[in-house]
């Protein structure tokens, strides 16, 4: 066998330098660059290997290593997981640091790989810098958290064990079942040992994804329930995305007059003015959807791995049968559902082809539905700020309004901005956002024709990935406009990778939607009766609790202004179309300060969320929320 001699970290470097993904016949690069921030766990070996050896990789200078994993697992997606940007960090904080964006990779499934620098494995001049020392085993490190939020991890101890460790990376990594987080821990020491490596190991390595067809019995129980049915609904999960289903799925939908509504990683996967295409669905869904899903009389889930959003806490459509296709089988078996195992497109056309003749009973229901939808929109996108926005409001909103208003100057309400935005902003600009109450109203009221402009990572709602996602969405597709969609809240907690955008010359668009708030949890407490606290920004006035304080006015325009961002604030209407137009002729980076009214957000539409919920009431509110809670378990599906 003809080897070659080389360091562990020069190894690793050429081994991703030559892998390669067949997909439908076509063949591309799988990583064509690593982001990294240096310590001393990692800038002597693997660092060595990046900055001195032979290799075509571009090395990205990450800010803060959650957000450099963040851009990753962003990219990865914005590329149908068929790429991805492997992060290298130091030992100890700086590996911590990505258990988060690990996380969000595995709760998304979205393959992200993982380089943490880790302590000696020989131990000889334990206890290193940054070293966590655990009396009860000499073999625990930091490293040891990712063990929780990876779908594969490893030790790398001796040279040796590279080899298996990064062909069991490839594996998960592009399992379309299964892929999420590989972390890799590369003790300090161990990265600059040499070993004769193999020749092959290190050569050309194409992997191929390919399209299972469910099993002949899975599709005859599938299109026997279909058969059976009056009016089935269809839902599009992120797996008729990844797939590149959507096509596929709307021709099955229009032969067989099934509407389909739209999970937040399935959304523009087909069309949003698609006939049949009744929107968001679940926790987070419109009125069309919800209402078509409690009238339905079969579920048939695509691609989705049902979470509570998407159930409604399984609430939404707890007594309908369920059929499923899901290339894994795990997903595939929640909700006692009929099961259909395999590729979404491949498994939705054979079943397209065995329901020939088949056409459900709908009549004028989704039209009616749609149109119910279409006259909602109106009204979120035109509300004023003295416009009453919804019965939900609380006694006190208008105080906390007008006390909002005085402080920064005006403001518009949240859905107003959001229909103002769609309207002024590219057709193909893809859109990123995360956490807070932007994602709900997004997924009910964001629209688009063009495939994959929908960036929403909803699976682990991390807040802090809507920035450095967006770099990561404009780094995969360089040519569109990207926009990070985000809420004053997660801007605050991490937005570091904006400095990299700069740096590499990458155009991003920051959206910053400022209601001195975390006004999604603000909801939450007062929809269960709890008095805000700690959800809004807001000074603290002596001893009184910090609610009763004078709302924050921080001018975020100016601080992105200091990065080398061109920036606007918003507080009305024409602000924002003015803005955005200016920034759309801009080169460089920019970000719109945008001032928007609290409580201003959609609510609703008979999606319910089984939260915490206190057995000892308070007040009224607490009591309606309680035997609200009791109401909708006893009428949810128990498995």
């Amino acid at each position: 066998m003809k080897t070659e001699r080389m360091s562990v970290g020069e190894a690793v470097v050429r081994f991703l330098d030559n892998q390669y993904v067949s997909f439908d016949g076509k063949v591309t690069k799988f990583v064509e660059g690593v982001f990294t921030i240096f310590g001393h766990g990692c800038v002597l070996g693997i660092g060595e290997a990046l900055s001195m050896g032979s290799h075509s990789l571009r090395v990205y200078q990450g800010k803060n290593e959650q957000g450099m994993a963040q851009v990753a697992v962003s990219y990865a997606k914005q590329n149908n997981r068929r790429k991805i940007l492997p992060c290298v960090s130091s030992i100890g904080p700086g590996a911590a640091n990505m258990v988060t964006a690990a996380g969000t990779a595995t709760a998304n499934n979205i393959p992200l790989l993982l380089f943490m620098g880790d302590t000696f494995a020989t131990r000889q001049p334990d206890p290193v810098l940054q070293q966590i020392e655990q009396t009860y085993s000499a073999a625990i490190t930091t490293n040891d958290a990712f063990k929780a939020v990876t779908r594969y991890f490893d030790r790398i101890s001796r040279p040796e064990m590279l080899m298996s460790a990064m062909l069991n990376a490839m594996r998960v990594l592009l399992d379309p079942a299964h892929t999420g987080a590989v972390a890799i821990a590369m003790p300090q020491d161990v990265q600059g040992e040499c070993f004769d490596f193999p020749v092959d190991f290190l050569a050309k390595r194409v992997h191929r994804i390919t399209r299972p067809v469910p099993v002949k019995e899975e599709l005859d129980d599938a299109a026997d329930a279909i058969k059976n049915s009056k009016k089935p609904l269809l839902i599009v999960g992120g797996g008729v995305k990844y797939s590149e289903a959507g096509d596929s799925v709307a021709r099955f939908c229009q032969n067989h007059n099934i509407p389909f509504c739209e999970t937040q990683a399935g959304k523009t996967a087909i069309p949003s003015s698609h006939f049949l295409n009744v929107g968001g669905l679940g926790v987070t869904g419109n009125s069309s959807a919800n209402s078509l899903a409690k009238d339905c009389d079969l579920v048939i889930a695509v691609g989705t791995r049902f979470t509570d959003f998407t159930t409604a806490s399984k609430s939404l459509y707890a007594d309908k049968k369920v059929v499923t296709l899901n290339m894994s089988d795990f997903h595939a078996s929640k909700l006692d559902a009929v099961k259909a195992v395999g590729d979404a497109k491949a498994g939705i056309e054979a079943l397209d082809v065995m329901l020939d003749g088949y056409k459900s009973g709908y009549g004028n229901e989704i039209e009616k539905a749609k149109a119910d939808w279409a006259k909602e929109m109106e009204r979120l996108t035109s509300i004023g700020v003295g416009d009453k926005y919804s019965p939900e409001i609380d006694a006190h909103v208008p105080d906390v309004i007008k006390d909002f208003i005085d402080t920064h100057g005006g403001a518009m309400a949240q859905t107003t901005a959001i229909g103002i935005i769609r309207e002024c902003i590219p057709d193909d600009a893809i859109i990123v956002g995360s956490a807070g109450s932007l994602p709900g109203d997004l997924q009910r009221m964001w629209t688009s024709d063009c495939k994959d402009s929908y960036n929403m990572e909803y699976g682990y709602s991390c807040m802090g990935y809507e920035i450095a996602g967006c770099l990561g969405s404009k780094m995969a597709c360089p040519d569109r406009e990207v926009y990070a969609m985000v809420g004053d809240g997660s801007y605050l907690m991490l937005h570091s990778e904006m400095i990299t955008a700069l740096q590499e010359g990458i155009k991003m668009n920051v959206l910053l939607f400022d209601n001195a708030s975390f006004g999604c949890i603000n909801n939450l407490q007062m929809d269960q009766g709890v008095d805000a606290l700690c959800t809004e920004l807001r000074y603290r006035d002596g001893a009184k609790p910090i609610r009763d304080g004078k709302f924050m006015n921080i001018d975020y325009a100016m601080s992105a202004r200091g990065y080398g961002f061109v920036t606007y604030t918003a507080r009305n209407e024409e602000e924002l179309r003015e803005a955005i137009a200016d920034s759309l002729r801009q080169t460089v980076s920019t970000l719109i300060d945008i001032k928007v009214l609290p409580k201003s957000m959609t609510h609703g539409y008979d999606g319910w969320w089984n939260v915490g919920c206190t057995q000892d009431p308070r007040s009224k509110r607490a009591k309606s929320a309680l035997e609200n809670k009791e109401e909708m378990l006893s009428k949810a599906r128990k498995y």
